[in-house]
């Protein structure tokens, strides 16, 4: 596939480009990620941090090299993706710091900090190189490919608590499902982008406005609905196939405009899901204990993860018992990367969990609405793709935590320790940057004229 030029939209008047306003609100960030860490010092050791000045300088400097990037290589950028990301990857850094205190023979701010480095490195790498993300079109099918080489990867490597997503090294591990969503989310723009048409008008009618559609146009969807469940039997990740086929399902109604592929869709990972859940042990094992949750307390075994987890958001009330004051810790292995959330519920309280998640929102919400103001298909579909990555993962996990859904094994965008995660989402948001610089741009080189808003 080739990269087309997209139409050039009427010249039109310069429209502000919003970077005090995103400078202004990086410094809000950076100060209320500060004040948590004096907060959690002060609560776990009386004092405050030894390193706060080192830790406040380091994000300071962060913050400021993404601002430059952006006011110098993306001037017209959304100015509220990158102070969000900013606010939620410096929250993960205080509650993985704080969970530290109570676990230090297993200590990972240090190692969370390097990976978000390096995640902003690449942020500001991306920002500065990648100046037209019409070209991204031509490695679609490569980006395909590479995808596919990534999640077949861990099959080959043992397990992890159960799961085959990880691959270990000596003391170094990744997660290369995380880089994958992003490929699928390009290859699947560029598909769509190039078959919508077909997709939407095609085929034969067989009951009211439901279509068959022929071969080489449904052949795609089918693969990537054996993919997802393929995925979900060999690596035993129930929340990786949740989110490759529902982001296929997404993308694929905003490129036709058809319900009917919702329904579709919801059909087909229902009867998968029901499938693997019913016969795959580790998967239905995961499914017992979100039915019934308390469990292993009637049998006298103690709480399990989730009961735990469900037991810290109880605690937490409202207000919350304060950054260093909570009891999350008894979760275990996976409180700083699957239940993270629960800490941030129980110290922070239902009004700083609602003020978490309000500000994931607000990201996917300024990511579907570069998607919504773009004039070529393939920059309004990978927008899209984009946003919904991070809706999905937001749902998945905090469904798992709250009860909601089955436990996945996923981890929470930006907070939730985790190198390829932090590293991940910093190149998606790098991606946003740019779709959302392109979309609000005026003049001939930009879609801003297209209307809609900004």
């Amino acid at each position: 596939m080739t990269a087309k030029a997209a139409d050039s939209p009427p010249l039109g008047p310069d429209r502000p480009r919003r970077r005090g306003a995103e400078a202004a609100l990086l410094t809000g960030a950076v100060l209320i990620v500060l004040l948590g860490y004096c907060s959690m010092g002060l609560a776990t050791h009386g004092r405050l941090p030894p390193d706060l000045t080192r830790y406040a300088w380091a994000l300071a400097g962060a913050a400021l090299a993404g601002h430059l990037a952006v006011r110098f290589a993306a001037p017209y950028a959304d100015p509220l993706l990158l102070p969000i990301a900013v606010l939620l990857n410096g929250l993960g850094l205080v509650l993985i710091a704080r969970l530290d205190v109570a676990t230090p023979h297993r200590t990972a701010a240090g190692a969370q900090l390097v990976w978000s480095a390096l995640g902003l490195t690449l942020f500001v790498a991306v920002v500065a190189a990648l100046r037209d993300h019409r070209v991204l079109q031509r490695y679609a099918y490569l980006s395909a490919v590479a995808a596919l080489v990534l999640m077949v990867l861990p099959v080959l490597f043992p397990p992890v608590n159960g799961a085959h997503i990880w691959i270990r090294a000596g003391g170094l591990s990744f997660q290369p499902g995380e880089f994958a969503k992003v490929l699928l989310a390009l290859f699947f723009a560029a598909y769509l982008a190039a078959n919508r048409t077909a997709l939407a008008l095609t085929g034969r009618p067989v009951i009211g406005r439901l279509r068959l559609l022929p071969g080489r146009v449904l052949g795609p969807v089918l693969a990537i609905w054996l993919l997802s469940v393929g995925v979900l039997v060999l690596e035993r990740d129930l929340g990786t196939s949740l989110l490759f086929f529902g982001l296929f399902v997404i993308m694929l109604f905003v490129a036709t405009g058809r319900i009917g592929w919702i329904a579709f869709g919801l059909l087909l990972a229902a009867a998968g899901a029901y499938a693997v859940g019913t016969l795959e042990p580790h998967v239905h094992g995961r499914v017992q204990d979100w039915l019934h949750p308390f469990a292993s307390i009637e049998r006298g075994d103690g709480p399990g993860q989730l009961a735990q987890s469900l037991f810290a958001f109880g605690a937490g009330g409202i207000l919350g018992t304060g950054l260093g004051g909570g009891h999350s810790v008894l979760i275990g292995f996976a409180a700083k990367s699957d239940f993270i959330l629960a800490t941030a519920g129980e110290e922070l309280g239902l009004a700083g969990l609602a003020a978490i998640l309000l500000s994931y929102g607000l990201l996917v919400d300024r990511g579907f609405r570069a998607g919504l103001t773009l004039r070529d298909p393939f920059g309004r579909l990978l927008a899209t793709g984009l946003a919904a990555i991070l809706a999905l993962q937001v749902f998945v996990i905090a469904g798992g935590v709250t009860g909601l859904i089955p436990l996945t094994g996923m981890a929470m965008p930006f907070l939730a320790q985790g190198g390829s995660s932090v590293v991940t989402n910093w190149i998606i948001v790098a991606l946003l940057v740019r779709l959302s610089d392109c979309s609000r741009r005026p003049g001939p080189d930009g879609d801003a004229a297209a209307g809609g808003p900004a």
